[in-house]
C-alpha cells in the first residue's frame, strides 16, 4: 500500500521540518522576551516599537513574510546570513522570517503572564534597589514563564505548522516533500493521511509534555 513512499526522504523531509521548528522557536523565545520587556518597559520609545512591531508583524500573513526574506533580503538585497549554497540561504531565511513572525505571539503571551504577577512584587523589588531590567529578569519573567507555558505551547504546535509556508521559498521540508509527491503519484489521500500522520507525531507529544509541565510549574496564588 505505500510502496509509492520508496525513492523519497521522507524522514528527512520531516527532519528539516523539526530544525526549523527548533531553531525559530528559540528565536521567537528570545526576540520575543525582548519584545515583552520593551512593551512594559519605562521607555515611552521602547514601548512604542514594540507595540508597533507586535500589531504590525502579527496582521501580516506569514506567507508575505517568508516570500520577503528570499525576494527582498537576499535577492534584492544580497543577504545571505553566512550561506554560500542556495538551500542552506533559504533555510536560514525561512527561520529568520519564522522567527520574525512568531516571536510577536511569543512576547503577548509572555505579556499575559506579567500582567499576572502583582503589582506589589515589582514595588518591592524596586525598593530594595533592584533596576527594572534587574526586576524583570530576577522576579517578574521566571514567574510570568511559568504562568504561560500553556499558551506559549500552542504557539509551539502553531509555529511546527506554520513551518510548512517555508516551501514557499523552496526549503526542502515536509510540505515541499508533500507537494513533489502529489505531482509524480496518484495516491493523494494516502499521501495526505501520511504527512498528516507524520505532523500529529510532531505536535500531540509536545502539547502533552508541556501541558502536563506547565502545570507542575504553575504559580499557585
Amino acid at each position: 500500500m505505500f510502496d509509492f513512499l520508496e525513492g523519497y526522504d521522507l524522514l528527512g523531509a520531516f527532519w528539516v521540518t523539526v530544525k526549523l521548528t527548533a531553531l525559530s522557536a528559540v528565536g521567537s523565545l528570545i526576540w520575543g522576551t525582548l519584545l515583552a520587556g520593551m512593551r512594559v518597559g519605562p521607555v515611552p520609545v521602547m514601548r512604542g516599537f514594540g507595540t508597533a512591531y507586535v500589531n504590525i508583524v502579527r496582521n501580516i500573513p506569514l506567507t508575505i513574510i517568508i516570500v520577503f526574506t528570499s525576494l527582498g533580503l537576499n535577492q534584492t538585497m544580497n543577504i545571505t546570513l553566512g550561506a554560500t549554497d542556495f538551500s542552506a540561504i533559504n533555510f536560514r531565511l525561512a527561520v529568520l522570517g519564522l522567527t520574525a513572525y512568531t516571536s510577536a505571539f511569543v512576547c503577548e503571551a509572555l505579556r499575559s503572564g506579567i500582567n499576572t504577577v502583582p503589582l506589589g512584587q515589582a514595588e518591592a523589588a524596586r525598593a530594595i534597589g533592584l533596576s527594572f531590567t534587574q526586576t524583570l529578569r530576577l522576579v517578574i519573567l521566571p514567574q510570568a514563564f511559568r504562568s504561560v507555558v500553556g499558551p506559549l505551547t500552542n504557539v509551539l504546535i502553531a509555529l511546527t505548522k506554520n513551518t510548512t509556508v517555508a516551501s514557499a521559498i523552496g526549503v526542502a521540508e515536509a510540505a515541499y516533500l508533500m507537494k513533489g509527491m502529489i505531482e509524480n503519484e496518484a495516491q493523494l489521500l494516502l499521501i495526505s493521511a501520511v504527512f498528516a500522520f507524520g505532523f500529529i507525531v510532531l505536535t500531540l507529544p509536545t502539547g502533552l509534555i508541556l501541558n502536563w509541565v506547565g502545570k507542575k510549574l504553575a504559580v499557585k496564588r
